[in-house]
């Protein structure tokens, strides 16, 4: 709603309202008549203003989405969220049963650095980073296959807009280069080198 429309109609409101109180038993005809216009002219600028459809659901988060009857809000996305979570708590997914003292069952003590399944495992992907004049930036989403890094970054290459140059780095707990296509120059930002 642009603010020209939302002038008009909030005038048009106004002009209802002032209608609404000097309304009586004795209100003539073509006071009624004026009141009739009045609404149709509110009633088109409404319909003007208004360019999405009426929501579905009462949620927040998918006016328009799908609609579940049964559901309070009547989302059928968040009931279905809802729906698997009482589900996972119904069928124990939370973990083992633990015993009175809060412990898991069969553990004597709780570790200080906690056991091996807990830890989570390294992962490693392959990043794709392209030279951009200044620094190596992210060109593309992190790889977990390596040769579909390479291809993906050979496709940069052949592309419409190729960058000065590509790399590949490997993140495996710490951050290795594999491999460098292009040679990558320092270009000045500044016009005319800054002078």
């Amino acid at each position: 709603m642009n603010h020209a429309q939302l002038t008009a109609l909030g005038r048009a409101l106004r002009l209802l309202g002032e209608h609404g109180e000097a309304l009586g038993a004795d209100t003539p005809d073509a006071r009624l008549h004026e009141v009739r216009a009045d609404l149709r002219r509110a009633l088109d600028l409404l319909d003007e203003t208004v360019t999405t459809a009426a929501p579905a659901t009462r949620c927040a988060e998918h006016p328009n989405g799908p609609v579940d009857e049964d559901a309070p809000d009547r989302c059928l996305l968040c009931e279905t969220r809802r729906r698997s979570a009482r589900r996972a708590e119904l069928n124990g997914a939370y973990g083992p049963p633990r015993s009175a003292g809060g412990q898991p069952a069969g553990d004597p003590a709780p570790s200080r650095y906690g056991t091996r399944g807990d830890r989570p495992q390294p992962q490693q992907r392959w990043l794709p980073e392209a030279w951009n004049g200044q620094t190596w930036q992210l060109c593309g989403t992190p790889r977990r296959d390596r040769r579909e890094a390479e291809l993906y970054l050979a496709a940069q290459r052949r592309g419409p807009r190729p960058a000065m140059a590509y790399r590949l780095v490997h993140e495996f707990t710490d951050y290795e280069v594999l491999r460098v296509w292009g040679e990558p120059l320092r270009i000045d930002i500044e016009p005319m080198g800054n002078l």
